[in-house]
């Protein structure tokens, strides 16, 4: 199976530039939780909650515009010039006007006292809208070393100025002496060091042959647009179902509870289930090009359903390894913060199930029918609100993690549905459901069954991910070699 020895090699390739960049960004995890309290901690969740919403509205469904159309350009590079030249365009306008907009749109936060806020994070929100095409190029033209160095290089000077600003500038007093280092900024210096990452990984794009825009066209503009507007709107109603848990959070959490204490907790223990994210980001970079490119070969339904399986398996595994080990990963965050602990397997879960979503939802990609994506996001964020509304106020932060987590399973089954009638794939659905099932029960085996003994206890554990992998290797016909090495034998 040619195909998965393709896939699988690139997801390992990209995974430098999303695991490399995220165990880095796990460095700040422990400094963020160990500097600033919870409230404050709370504070950052919030902020970056609304980054991630605004650059999906940002990029419009652009960069799926760009890889859907860019095999039907001839290599005339029209379809990458004119995104290119439109995301530059909106992102420019975008920093411009919050920018301008900086005072009225903070008090409206309830942060009047920190229009810093906005400008940092919309350079960076803009600088990251428009850089996904140039690195959508860079993962079409297969060249992901590339890729992942400029990642890494920008995450690298992230972590370092964030170490810099909050643990060598408050031990010297020079710093403050030479105005480089104000102790009232507080949070704002996660920010600032953000944006110095982004904006050295941005400029480099300038430096790359071939990443600069040569031409424009206002009918290609219009196509790709046509195109990719529905996935803006459900991207919208996506990242509803993915950020605005901590976005609505204090204002629906039980004042008495403190909402920013509680989404400080929150936000720290949704990184720990940050590993499920990294695989699925990994496995996005390296299979949208290898989609798209073979959506004429008359075996793509088959090999999609394969993919599908194959995703789905490895994703159980990084469920199993995180839930049934939290007492390892915790220490990655601040002992204040380690209450929540018990959240991470539903948020590992939650994260599972819009993996398998993003699976499904190529089918109405690949026919043209992206319109589907607003009805399948928009059911789900109506799933998602209501359940917000009825947990959050009464259960917190483990209501808003059960919210999201019915939400894509709801999701994902009517996207199946929908498909099966326009583009029926041969999904294995049988084994999909026992693989599903049988990791769920050895995760309550292990995390319910309490032994006193660590090492017995950790054996045991270990034992059950064994077994989960014995399933597979059995339901599959694999044996151990045939896994390890993804030998091009057709079953």
């Amino acid at each position: 199976m040619n195909y998965l020895r393709k896939v699988a090699g690139h997801t390992v390739i990209y995974g430098l530039s999303s695991v490399v960049p995220r165990l880095l960004n796990y460095l700040l995890v422990p400094l963020h939780t160990r500097v600033f309290m919870q409230e404050q901690y709370g504070v950052v969740t919030e902020m970056y909650a609304y980054l991630a919403v605004l650059i999906v509205i940002l990029t419009y469904g652009m960069e799926t515009g760009f890889f859907r159309f860019s095999s039907s350009e001839n290599d005339n590079n029209v379809t990458y010039s004119t995104c290119f030249l439109s995301l530059l365009s909106s992102s420019v306008l975008f920093i411009a006007l919050a920018s301008f907009f900086s005072q009225p749109i903070i008090a409206t936060l309830g942060y009047p006292n920190h229009p810093e806020y906005i400008i940092l994070l919309s350079i960076i929100i803009g600088l990251d809208a428009f850089a996904t095409i140039p690195f959508a190029k860079l993962r079409l033209l297969n060249k992901p070393y590339t890729f992942a160095t400029i990642k890494i290089i920008g995450v690298v000077i992230n972590v370092l100025a964030n170490f810099f600003f909050l643990l060598i500038c408050p031990k010297y007093e020079i710093f403050q002496t030479i105005g480089i280092y104000n102790p009232n900024l507080g949070i704002t210096y996660i920010f600032i060091s953000n944006l110095l990452g982004t904006v050295v990984s941005t400029a480099i794009v300038f430096f790359i042959p071939g990443l600069l825009p040569t031409t424009f066209s206002f009918k290609r503009l219009k196509t790709i647009f046509i195109y990719s507007f529905p996935l803006l709107i459900s991207g919208i109603g996506g990242s509803s179902n993915e950020f605005f848990d901590r976005i609505f959070f204090k204002f629906l959490a039980d004042e008495a509870t403190n909402p920013l204490y509680q989404l400080g907790i929150y936000g720290a223990n949704v990184k720990l289930a940050v590993l499920m994210t990294i695989f699925i980001q990994m496995y996005r970079y390296a299979v949208e090009p290898f989609i798209f490119s073979n959506v004429r070969d008359k075996e793509s339904p088959a090999m999609y359903a394969n993919l599908t399986k194959h995703f789905l398996v490895f994703a159980l595994f990084i469920f199993l390894g995180v839930s049934l080990f939290t007492e390892i990963f915790q220490v990655l965050i601040g002992k204040n913060f380690r209450e929540g602990i018990g959240v991470v397997p539903i948020l590992l879960l939650s994260n599972l199930f819009y993996g398998l979503y993003f699976n499904l939802s190529f089918w109405f990609k690949l026919v043209n029918k992206t319109w589907y994506g607003i009805f399948y996001t928009f059911a789900g964020a109506l799933v998602t609100f209501s359940l917000y509304f009825m947990l959050i106020p009464r259960i917190g932060y483990y209501g808003a993690a059960i919210a999201k987590l019915v939400c894509y399973i709801f999701i994902s089954v009517i996207c199946y549905i929908g498909g099966q009638k326009h583009y029926p794939v041969p999904y294995d659905l049988k084994n999909i459901f026992i693989y599903i099932v049988v990791a769920i029960g050895l995760f309550f085996a292990g995390y319910f069954v309490h032994i006193d003994i660590y090492i017995l206890s950790f054996l045991y554990r270990i034992g059950l991910i064994l077994g989960f992998l014995f399933l597979f290797l059995k339901l599959e016909n694999y044996d151990l070699l045939t896994l390890l090495n993804l030998k091009n034998n057709e079953r």
